[in-house]
């Protein structure tokens, strides 16, 4: 069983992480070699033909994993201080937040740093319109869709539209 890490490692791994981050936004954008190379070096898991475009932001990149044949537009924000895992073939449009970090809900609870984390799941073959926020502890079911500008409180099933916000039940597939 591993350790848990301490805030000082954290936040050391955090800092790294940034400098990792500004180095992959920094490569030219039809450089796809060296582009897919940096992914993989910080990433936990990265499928055959993925494509990031940039820019991208992760907190710590190792939670991260993405299977195959997946696509991530613009501008994606996912805060990995739990496993965020998006299946294959899965297509996340720009602006999209995947977020896994929790806060104390009353200022008490925030003062005295209560935090924890909850894992996010896409499944393969769905697809996350452009501005979607999917919340901690969601799970997108195997080729469900998610509308623009979404925010997803609660898991989707397989096979379904959702979308506003709160995102609800559109229309099953």
């Amino acid at each position: 069983m591993t350790e848990p890490k301490t805030s000082a490692q954290l936040r050391a791994e955090l800092k790294q992480m940034r400098r990792t981050i500004q180095e992959y936004n920094s490569i030219p954008a039809d450089d796809d070699e060296a582009l897919d190379r940096k992914l993989r070096s910080f990433l936990g898991r990265c499928g055959e033909r993925v494509k990031v475009l940039q820019p991208f932001r992760c907190d710590y990149g190792y939670n991260v994993e993405i299977g195959s044949d997946c696509y991530i537009n613009f501008n994606c924000t996912i805060l990995d201080e739990a496993k965020v895992k998006i299946g294959d073939r899965a297509f996340i449009g720009p602006n999209v937040s995947l977020l896994t970090a929790c806060h104390g809900i009353t200022a008490e609870e925030r003062r005295q740093g209560v935090e924890w984390s909850e894992p996010v799941t896409i499944g393969p073959d769905c697809w996350i319109g452009a501005g979607a926020m999917i919340l901690p502890g969601v799970t997108i079911g195997e080729g469900s869709t998610i509308g623009a500008g979404s925010v997803v409180t609660k898991s989707v099933p397989p096979r379904e539209v959702w979308a506003g916000n709160p995102a609800r039940l559109i229309k099953k597939l």
